[in-house]
């Protein structure tokens, strides 16, 4: 079992002791319990979004939002490590990620929104229709997670990751970086729809993962740790969406 979300990885159910799925039958992982985890997690990065976002939208409140940008990117990338290198404080660390993030989310899309209106209402709908019609894609079988499919989405996330972290070094060594990725030429366009798809087929390794996990009876908390990856690459689809959406606006 492999997904491209650095939270969900093959090794994600295994005992560190004897390399085989972790059992817990009496209190096992299930696709609805994950469900259920993955909405309580929505409304609660929900929740601190909303908040940061009437912070930051006013003129006063603008100033401040480096402190809910920086802070809740920075928080979120502490308790995301947390979450990840001990699974079993998931059902604590995941809601509190998906609190922190939302402080990043709000902030951030309420500066799309002052420079783009309208583009986070259209940025969620594509968020969320992509997720719907993913899972619909995946459930109805027009959609099978084959090992070359998932070694491609891998290595194609794992690229991009690379891509963005050359391009931070660059620019804190004081070089111009790859403007591709933020501007909106056409080969920055290209780019980002690129990195959309991606991020999108993510999902869909995401959803094959969990259903693994349940069928192995991986253990009840693992719904939440599930949940928290499953939260992780909707963030960067709707953060890559958001990108994209602003560079084809800047266009017209």
């Amino acid at each position: 079992m492999r997904s491209g979300n650095p939270a969900l990885q093959e090794n994600t159910f295994l005992d560190l002791g004897t390399g085989t799925v972790v059992r817990n039958d009496a209190g096992a992982m299930s696709i609805n319990g994950t469900v259920n985890k993955t909405a309580v997690l929505l409304v609660l990065c929900l929740i601190t979004a909303m908040f940061a976002w009437s912070q930051v939208s006013t003129p006063a409140g603008a100033a401040n939002a480096g402190v809910y940008v920086w802070g809740g990117a920075i928080g979120g990338l502490v308790l995301a490590f947390a979450t990840i290198f001990k699974k079993t404080w998931a059902p604590v660390t995941a809601p509190l990620y998906a609190l922190v993030e939302g402080f990043f989310l709000g902030a951030i899309s309420a500066m799309y929104e002052a420079q783009f209106g309208g583009i986070v209402f259209q940025a969620v709908l594509l968020t969320f229709g992509t997720l719907a019609g993913l899972l619909m894609a995946y459930r109805s079988g027009l959609i099978k997670v084959t090992e070359k499919f998932r070694l491609g989405i891998v290595a194609a996330t794992g690229g991009i990751a690379l891509l963005y972290l050359a391009n931070i070094g660059m620019q804190m060594f004081g070089m111009q970086g790859m403007g591709f990725i933020h501007e909106g030429s056409t080969i920055g366009i290209l780019f980002s729809v690129g990195v959309v798809i991606v991020a999108a087929l993510n999902l869909v390794l995401d959803f094959d993962f969990i259903e693994k996990g349940a069928a192995a009876g991986a253990p009840k908390y693992m719904e939440w740790y599930a949940a928290f990856g499953l939260l992780v690459t909707l963030v960067w689809l709707y953060l890559e969406i958001l990108r994209l959406l602003s560079k084809l606006q800047s266009r017209n």
